[in-house]
């Protein structure tokens, strides 16, 4: 395996595995534009890691207003325990939510590594040497 050639913006040298046939590492070479600029767009409409936790933050907040009134007497028991019920199933879908989209994340990432093993294998020759 060998660096890539390519140069970054200030001035250095890429110091990524180039992918065979190419000279270039995956952020570098042409051929992977597409699957980098749709991994960008995928990347820019999450917003990050902070939303769901934000999310999971505003549930707590309600969990603790609604014990602090059944210990009050402002709500009753019966209506608490359901209301508590119903806040820790929003709990769980925003939980579940954003470990579907870590697995979805991890499969696009794995099927990449994937994609540029095979690209290797195919470089080389059956001795496990590059092909020159």
């Amino acid at each position: 395996m060998g660096v890539c050639c390519a140069v970054r913006a200030d001035g250095g040298r890429c110091r990524g595995v180039a992918i065979a046939p190419s000279d270039l590492c995956y952020q570098h070479d042409p051929a992977h534009e597409h699957d980098r600029r749709r991994a960008a767009r995928k990347g820019g409409k999450r917003g990050g890691r902070g939303r769901p936790t934000s999310e999971l933050a505003r549930l707590g907040q309600r969990f603790e207003a609604l014990a602090d009134k059944v210990l009050a007497g402002e709500v009753e028991r019966a209506d608490g325990a359901v209301a508590g019920q119903l806040l820790s199933g929003a709990r769980a879908c925003v939980r579940d939510g954003l470990a579907a989209k870590e697995q979805e994340e991890l499969i696009e990432r794995l099927e990449v590594l994937e994609a540029g093993l095979d690209e290797q294998q195919r470089g080389r020759n059956g001795s496990g040497y590059a092909k020159f």
